[in-house]
């Protein structure tokens, strides 16, 4: 039986949250405005490790982020790539970057992102448009998705509304459908549940063999009944977990799946059965 693959979330170390979370301003009233800056917490490589096993958690997705912040106009929880390796290397098998995306950087941000891939074993991109204040689908953005296309890995997109005092309409999942038109040999993953437009993210993962529906940054038991419908039949391999962490725990969220109902076949693809299938972990 395989364990939970966790496809998004943030940089876990006591550093990395102090600096990008508790002392960052903007994303302390974040997380605090949704209750859960007094719970965060920090973990070396070896107490994640911990953690995840009594978890029962497998692999993680972590995002070498570059944010930007819209309202003060520089970046906010820029996690570098190394950063990310070398967390990633003390805990080979269970930890895997993913690239982050600045539009602004042209084709040096290109070059880095290869390097990430072929040095680093990055498994995919993340892209946040928000802050950038530029919908995925602006030109700026397609020299990473042709780059993902060549090496063979996803791009995955956080959408929907964001917590982050940013624009919203950055997010709306059927600004990934042009995306999808022009690469079709790109792989979308469009997490965060497309939320507050759900059936608009449901109806681009299903119009499109190439696009796939994250749950990442809502917990279980706030996921849409539609989204729960989706990922129960029609749209069970279309569909993939992740959890923002440290927005979200790992056992509070897989508790809640366990008490969402879901036949066990469709909650193991949820789970990790269809992040094996578009992640390329054995490269």
């Amino acid at each position: 039986m395989g364990r939970p693959i966790d496809i998004l979330g943030h940089l876990f170390t006591p550093d990395s949250l102090r600096k990008h979370f508790l002392e960052d301003e903007e994303e302390s009233k974040v997380f605090d405005n949704v209750g859960r800056l007094r719970d965060l917490k920090g973990y070396t490589p070896k107490e994640f490790l911990a953690y995840a096993d009594n978890a029962g958690l497998g692999k993680v997705h972590v995002a070498a982020f570059y944010g930007w912040s819209f309202r003060r106009q520089k970046p906010m929880l820029h996690v570098t790539p190394e950063e990310v390796h070398e967390v990633a290397r003390q805990l080979p098998g269970r930890v895997y970057g993913l690239y982050g995306v600045n539009p602004f950087e042209g084709l040096a941000g290109v070059r880095r992102l290869e390097k990430s891939v072929k040095e680093y074993s990055f498994v995919g991109i993340h892209v946040h448009p928000h802050g950038f204040d530029l919908g995925p689908e602006h030109a700026f953005y397609f020299p990473y998705y042709a780059k993902c296309v060549e090496l063979g890995v996803p791009a995955v997109f956080s959408m929907g509304h964001t917590l982050d005092f940013m624009p919203i309409d950055n997010g709306r999942p059927a600004r990934l459908d042009r995306i999808a038109l022009y690469f079709p040999e790109l792989t979308i993953v469009c997490t965060h549940t497309g939320w507050p437009w759900v059936e608009e993210a449901i109806a681009i993962a299903s119009k499109h063999p190439n696009v796939y529906l994250g749950t990442s940054a809502y917990a279980p038991k706030y996921w849409k009944p539609e989204m729960v419908k989706f990922i129960n039949s029609w749209g069970q391999d279309k569909v993939l977990w992740g959890s923002d962490f440290p927005l979200i725990k790992h056992p509070e969220a897989l508790k809640q799946v366990e008490e969402l109902g879901l036949r066990e076949g469709a909650k193991e693809k949820l789970l990790w059965k269809n992040a094996e299938k578009v992640f390329p972990y054995d490269r």
